[in-house]
């Protein structure tokens, strides 16, 4: 399986129409450009943000020209840290122009199977996945871009399911 870095990955926002979709699945992440800001966070420091800017500069731009970004993250509760952190951090995201919406893993309904083997994927205008591939430490080794008409429609069914029964970021408790 021929896998691309998360830059190659990032690319694919120049190439979508209309929507980007990405579910988490994760309760953690591990990522060289987050190491600091997280170690930051837990210690109660400030940050400065600078390390987001290039993502935000990209979201900012893509739903500037009226794509949509989506994403849902399916959470363990109580969170984890990372997750604290991460949801302490989503109102850049969707200043940014992101929609952002949690869903609470116990609330998942019943019957559900992941595809892609539990992985978080992006999914771009309902024709090509990017599915993240993940260490045992939680950082990314690279996503596998599939076409496969099959498992893409799968994913757009989960998509629309897990996005009418997820809690929009503003009305989510954490």
């Amino acid at each position: 399986m021929d896998l691309i870095t998360p830059a190659q990955r990032d690319k694919l926002f120049d190439t979508f129409e209309r929507d980007a979709f990405h579910l988490e699945l994760r309760d953690d992440y591990g990522s060289p450009i987050e190491d600091t800001p997280y170690a930051r966070w837990q210690r109660g420091e400030p940050d400065d943000y600078a390390w987001l800017t290039p993502w935000m500069t990209l979201m900012k731009r893509i739903t500037g020209e009226g794509k949509t970004v989506r994403r849902v993250r399916v959470v363990s509760e109580p969170h984890s840290q990372y997750v604290g952190w991460e949801h302490s951090l989503t109102h850049l995201n969707i200043e940014a122009g992101e929609d952002i919406r949690w869903l609470p893993r116990h609330q998942v309904p019943e019957g559900i199977t992941f595809p892609m083997r539990g992985n978080d994927w992006w999914l771009y205008d309902d024709r090509l996945l990017a599915a993240g591939h993940f260490d045992s430490e939680g950082r990314v080794l690279g996503s596998e871009v599939i076409d496969d008409p099959d498992i893409v429609a799968e994913c757009v069914r989960l998509r629309e399911l897990l996005w009418s029964v997820a809690t929009p970021h503003s009305e989510y408790k954490s």
